[in-house]
């Protein structure tokens, strides 16, 4: 592989990142968005392939069918556990050649001019917490994902 992938790193546990595992099975990892420290936006969910490929081009179609199901049911998790009113989802790999998937929560009241899965993080309201919170949020999460 060359040069070291930070999603296989926090896969393998040689990183720590924010928050704590949603959820994991044989094809996908889900957690919480990490900012090294910086105040996270609650409700930006990270869903990785555990396989590393660079793009939704090369995952197998049991991958391709176990992301498509956790997308689902953490997009649905976020509405109903969370009250978000709408779930961005945006891939990128611009900056992490190791195909994963942002979900970003939006929340009820968010300014019209604040929607999107970035501009979100721009809006004053919106809500930036420490990582206590994020543990909260993904203990949530994962019970709503166990009950549901």
């Amino acid at each position: 592989m060359g040069e070291p992938c930070f999603i296989c790193n926090k896969h393998t546990g040689t990183i720590r990142t924010s928050g704590v595992m949603i959820y994991e099975d044989e094809h996908v990892y889900v957690g919480h968005i990490d900012r090294n420290g910086k105040p996270n936006y609650l409700g930006h969910i990270m869903i990785d392939l555990k396989r590393h490929a660079p793009s939704l081009a090369e995952m197998t179609m049991e991958e391709a069918k176990a992301f498509g199901v956790i997308m689902a049911r953490v997009s649905k998790a976020l509405k109903d556990s969370e009250n978000a009113e709408h779930i961005y989802s945006l891939v990128s790999g611009n900056s992490v050649p190791h195909l994963h998937m942002h979900l970003v929560a939006r929340y009820p009241n968010t300014p019209e001019e604040y929607w999107g899965p970035m501009e979100v993080y721009d809006w004053e309201d919106a809500p930036m917490r420490n990582n206590n919170e994020v543990v909260k949020l993904c203990n949530r999460i994962k019970l709503y994902l166990e009950n549901n």
